[in-house]
């Protein structure tokens, strides 16, 4: 009974029912105007053939897509800039961690028993007593979090930062014709994820920095944001504080969300029974916090909307030019 239950929400939560109740905390740059009208991502993948859509369809179904060309070319260089800036410039240690996981690291971050329907279990070889032993992963948050379940740590050993790539895979994308066109709403998409392990006093000054951490990926690609802090109605289901941040999708006329930072206080480490040792030789549980650096589907929406050229090419943020080699892909790619 007690796994059904969720996080408390911290005292600063706002009380509300929707997202609609959810307060803008601040926003950074402002929505670019344009002499022409901003195509979708949709139509600028089809001319620059950055993903086949419908080849991506055949090979998996609805929901999964095939990234071709400079398309593919730039969700690597997206995936190689974000782990570097994580790593160089804000002290996050890389991991490369399993794509599939257990039920217990399932069950550690809260994704079990609630989100068993979300879940894509995989059968281990023939015998059908083996299915849904392994998962595959919804995020990096899940391999990432329990490296040090069920371990008891030193004081000295916190701070713990890990950043880490990953596809991320959710059986339910959303209800059919609700952004699902084009890459809003997808079973399968890469995202760079940001762990923090910290003692309980300082988690929620670990958490701002995290926020900031993702808000400098929008910041360095020269993308419009708005930082969202979720109401008690929104939050998700092991958060005691969530922050969500929107980056604005020209092509969409909307915000869309590519970052959504949390401090689950000890919720999740009680669940994993991680511990440390304080000094005085007590054993507490830390504060256990997740982020993520960012999603890479729809960021890559909003970068090739927000700096497509009335000629049809897309101008390539300077950051990134090292990665993909170019300033520009080209409008006859």
């Amino acid at each position: 009974i007690l796994l059904s239950l969720p996080n408390l929400p911290h005292e600063s939560i706002p009380d509300g029912a929707s997202e609609e109740d959810n307060p803008e905390i601040r926003q950074w740059g402002h929505k670019p105007e344009y002499g022409f009208d901003p195509q979708s991502h949709v139509d600028l993948c089809d001319q620059l053939s950055l993903i086949d859509f419908a080849r991506g369809a055949k090979l998996a179904g609805s929901g999964f897509l095939l990234y071709t060309g400079w398309g593919a070319r730039l969700e690597r260089a997206l995936i190689q800039f974000l782990l570097d800036l994580h790593t160089r410039e804000h002290g996050y240690t890389e991991v490369s961690p399993p794509f599939v996981v257990s039920p217990d690291c399932m069950t550690g971050v809260g994704q079990f028993p609630k989100f068993y329907d979300q879940a894509y279990a995989v059968q281990e070889g023939e015998d059908a007593e083996t299915l849904g032993k392994l998962y595959l992963v919804p995020t990096a948050e899940a391999p990432v979090a329990n490296i040090h379940r069920e371990e008891l740590l030193k004081e000295e050993q916190l701070p713990i930062f890990y950043c880490a790539y990953s596809p991320c895979f959710r059986a339910e994308a959303g209800a059919a014709g609700v952004g699902t066109r084009g890459m809003i709403r997808v079973h399968q998409f890469d995202k760079v994820e940001m762990i923090k392990i910290v003692p309980a006093d300082q988690g929620y000054v670990e958490l701002d920095a995290m926020v900031g951490n993702a808000e400098k990926v929008l910041q360095l690609l020269d993308l419009h944001y708005r930082v969202i802090l979720l109401c008690t109605g929104d939050m998700g289901f092991a958060s005691a504080k969530t922050f969500d941040i929107e980056v604005w999708a020209p092509g969409q006329g909307s915000y869309l969300e590519v970052s959504s930072c949390s401090n689950c206080e000890d919720y999740q480490t009680r669940r994993m029974n991680l511990r440390y040792k304080t000094r005085e030789g007590k054993n507490v549980f830390p504060h256990l916090l997740n982020g993520s650096g960012t999603a890479l589907a729809r960021l890559f929406v909003a970068l090739i909307e927000t700096h497509q050229q009335e000629d049809g090419s897309i101008r390539i943020p300077e950051p990134l030019q090292p990665y993909l080699g170019v300033e520009v892909i080209p409008a006859t790619s």
